[in-house]
């Protein structure tokens, strides 16, 4: 009789690996002013250390659908990571900002294709029954680690320089790899699809132009209306439009858009995409008000922004308990009505607001956020059939960066919009106190719209139902096979 899997060591395993790849998504944003002055390089030229890791990310993830079929989870996850160790020692010993980019781009490689590797695995080896609580504690990882990396890179700088933010996470690297080599089993079969280069090419072209002409057209001067992102984002379109035509055409699909067949996963990653884009637009807008009118340093605007970070990611397993419990509808729909109301008070703040009731509205925004993403997005995994999770979760992972992307560039477009209407509009010198005003108005004006979109996510909500698994045998699952070797 083939012995069970021990799912907590592998479980273990993946939350290893996931805690210190992910937090490095973060890790560097404190210390991009230094590494300005350390390479002699202006803040467009940095900014692709946090650019080129979502465009790297992007690019990868429709890939791992194909992957996942190709390799076992032990050689994909210790590929990954050692890939991903490989880019940290690059940064780590880099001379120049070409080589610390390079580094960066090969960790982004490493971080971009291990979480659908985890999250497919996940899928495999639990049932739906449980599979909030489990979505949850992973969520909690991949929660808290972003929300930790400003705040302890900022430490870090402070003593010991930017370098030990690659330096201390290796040995953290080589034990994960380590641990998974001695301990973790294979989940799944390998089924070797056959490879399409052509989809391969369309989805690199689409995926990363629309992550970069978004992300630019952020820090443009001109935003949307320059003619090389509008190039970009046009060809990107028009490979995204190719590449979801081949898959339908094909047998075997890179990645199988047949997904958006299953109205729960539509709904739920439509949610996703909201939420992702309303939270990281806020993580963006919301520092440049409190840097701006309200007078805050950077460091004491991320320690304000820190409780809700940190309460979102500590929420995240109790909200995948409950999503276990009571459904998906008791969380959503109460969820998109909290957030429709911070979104009301965000549309409304002003320089003389108490910062005690900023926290605790951000507080709140980050807790309704933990209600919605991860129940949204397991209940929406929860309705595929096993064969098309490695596709819906390459898919969901991949618009993560993409609506990260795409919320950044339209907030903050929106924001310098109505900030340089307003100032426009003055008579005679531009004071301060215009300029804060100014500030204010473009901030509520980037609201207004998120005000918007959360209305749209209510809507989606009251439409969710819970997922039925359509073919989960939990006598027959992958926790019952065996580990079969590298």
């Amino acid at each position: 009789m083939k012995p069970k899997m021990n799912t907590k060591i592998i479980v273990i395993t993946f939350m290893i690996g996931a805690f210190f790849s992910i937090l490095n998504e973060t890790l560097l944003n404190i210390a991009l002013t230094e590494l300005m002055d350390v390479f002699h390089i202006d803040e467009p030229t940095v900014q692709w250390l946090a650019t080129g890791f979502m465009l790297v990310m992007g690019v990868l993830m429709p890939i791992s659908a194909l992957l996942i079929q190709w390799f076992t989870t032990r050689q994909m996850f210790i590929g990954v990571m050692t890939v991903f160790l490989i880019g940290t020692i690059i940064a780590a010993c880099a001379m120049n900002f070409p080589m610390l980019l390079t580094g960066r781009m090969i960790q982004a490689a490493g971080t971009g294709l291990l979480i659908p590797v985890i999250m497919n695995a996940l899928l495999l080896l639990f049932p739906p029954e449980v599979r909030g609580r489990i979505m949850g504690t992973f969520g909690l990882v991949i929660m808290f680690a972003p929300a930790l990396g400003p705040t302890l890179s900022g430490v870090i700088v402070d003593f010991l320089g930017w370098r030990w933010l690659f330096i201390s996470v290796i040995p953290f690297t080589l034990f994960s790899i380590i641990f998974a080599f001695k301990y973790l089993q294979n989940v799944g079969e390998v089924t070797r699809p056959k490879v399409d280069v052509l989809s391969i090419i369309l989805s690199s072209i689409g995926i990363g132009g629309i992550v970069y002409g978004f992300s630019s057209a952020g820090n443009s001067p001109e935003g949307f209306l320059s003619a090389t992102i509008l190039a970009v984002i046009s060809i990107s379109l028009i490979s995204l439009i190719l590449f979801t035509w081949r898959q339908l055409k094909l047998e075997e699909p890179l990645l199988d858009v047949r997904v958006f067949k299953y109205k729960s996963y539509t709904r739920g990653v439509s949610l996703f995409v909201i939420v992702i884009m309303a939270m990281f637009a806020s993580e963006i807008v919301m520092p440049m008000y409190l840097q701006g009118p309200l007078g805050y340093s950077a460091k004491v605007a991320g320690l304000l922004l820190l409780p809700g970070a940190l309460l979102n990611g500590l929420m995240s397993p109790v909200m995948g308990t409950l999503f276990d419990k009571f459904g998906p509808r008791k969380l959503i729909i109460p969820g998109t009505v909290v957030l429709v109301g911070v979104m009301i008070f965000f549309s409304n703040i002003h320089p003389s607001i108490p910062i005690w009731s900023f926290i605790v509205v951000y507080i709140i925004l980050m807790l309704s956020i933990s209600a919605i993403m991860m129940p949204a997005q397991t209940n929406a995994l929860n309705e595929l059939p096993k064969h098309l999770y490695p596709h819906g979760t390459a898919i969901s992972n991949t618009l993560q960066p993409v609506a990260g992307a795409l919320g950044v560039s339209i907030f903050v477009s929106i924001m310098t919009q109505g900030r340089n209407s307003y100032l426009e509009d003055q008579s005679g010198p531009i004071t301060e106190q215009a300029v804060h005003q100014a500030m204010t108005v473009g901030v509520h004006h980037a609201y207004w719209f998120a005000l918007g979109l959360c209305i749209l996510a209510f809507c989606i909500a009251l439409f969710i139902k819970k997922a039925v698994a359509p073919d989960f045998d939990s006598s027959s699952s992958d926790q019952e096979k065996t580990t079969s070797s590298l």
